[in-house]
């Protein structure tokens, strides 16, 4: 993952923040160990998956209940699309179809199996079986 320059610049300024306001000399290892904490925090955040209030509507009238282990192949299928500059992608996980904007890491809409047969995704460019 690609960690842009405005995480890293947030990141610095959290951790000077952290050293001006301790009032104590920290250890170039200390304040090492501290800002390598916080950016893989903030990596961590950037990394998460969100859903729309259209996914979350969608999630509940079909009764889609989404498991901490779905939740970790839907984003390494979101690390995929991404490798190979997917920008709308449907995200197959188990019986359930999502429909994710990889940039955001946000899903736009779900499905479950029972409605599969019905619908036709539109406005995507690639498709990740996790």
């Amino acid at each position: 993952m690609i960690v842009n320059n405005n995480i890293y610049n947030h990141i610095n300024r959290i951790s000077e923040k952290q050293l001006n306001n301790s009032g104590v000399n920290k250890t170039k290892e200390s304040v090492h160990n501290s800002f390598d904490s916080i950016l893989k925090e903030e990596i961590r955040k950037a990394s998460d998956v969100k859903f729309s209030k259209h996914a979350q509507m969608r999630l509940e009238s079909r009764n889609i209940k989404i498991t901490d282990l779905q939740m970790q192949k839907i984003s390494k299928a979101l690390d995929k699309a991404e490798q190979k500059g997917v920008k709308d992608s449907l995200v197959m996980v188990d019986d359930i179809a999502l429909v994710v904007n990889v940039k955001n890491r946000t899903v736009i809409t779900a499905v479950n199996s029972n409605e599969l047969r019905e619908n036709v995704f539109t406005n995507i460019d690639g498709a990740v079986f996790a």
